[in-house]
């Protein structure tokens, strides 16, 4: 079992979610300028991190069934983020509150493991992301991503994985056919 699925697992058996969640398509999870203050846990669907600059958005993340998703930056800071959360398909989630996720893990020193474990996970995962956006060569940077989440080409529609990975959507084509 991975660390999502034992988290998930343990919340589940305890009966710690605080309830569900229906998205719509295209529907806002979070605004950027709004603190989180929730955990969730993506039962079906897909959504996508973005931030907006000089009315471009930048994608920076996707989430899909079996995953947590939150505004991480605001979640751990208690401050806004500049990031929105959107749906691009309808989504359901569970949520768990801050306060009562912070409860959980800190009862138990396997819990905190694993949401630290977690959290580590993410580090590396942003720092691959870096070297993504780095890599000038729209080829790298398709395969780099292809074999790490071979997922997301069946989960997110391409125009916003052409916009995660810095490139048009034609290009995203030519490189899957080839």
């Amino acid at each position: 079992m991975n660390i999502v699925d034992e988290l998930y697992q343990q919340l589940e058996k305890q009966n710690l979610w605080d309830n569900n969640i229906l998205l719509k398509r295209n529907e806002y999870l979070k605004d950027a300028g709004t603190i989180e203050t929730n955990l969730f846990y993506i039962i079906s669907g897909s959504l996508k991190i973005s931030i907006i600059d000089d009315c471009e958005e930048h994608i920076i993340r996707f989430g899909y069934k079996n995953n947590f998703i939150t505004s991480l930056d605001s979640f751990i800071t208690e401050k806004p983020s500049d990031f929105y959360i959107q749906a691009l398909k309808k989504t359901e989630l569970k949520v768990i509150s801050k306060q009562k996720y912070l409860y959980f893990i800190n009862q138990n020193n396997k819990y905190k493991k694993l949401w630290e474990t977690t959290l580590q996970q993410l580090i590396l995962q942003q720092i691959e992301r870096e070297k993504d956006i780095l890599i000038t060569s729209p080829k790298k940077r398709y395969n780099r991503v292809l074999q790490r989440s071979p997922q997301l080409f069946q989960e997110i529609p391409n125009k916003h994985i052409a916009s995660y990975l810095r490139m048009s959507p034609e290009t995203l084509s030519r490189l899957k056919k080839s």
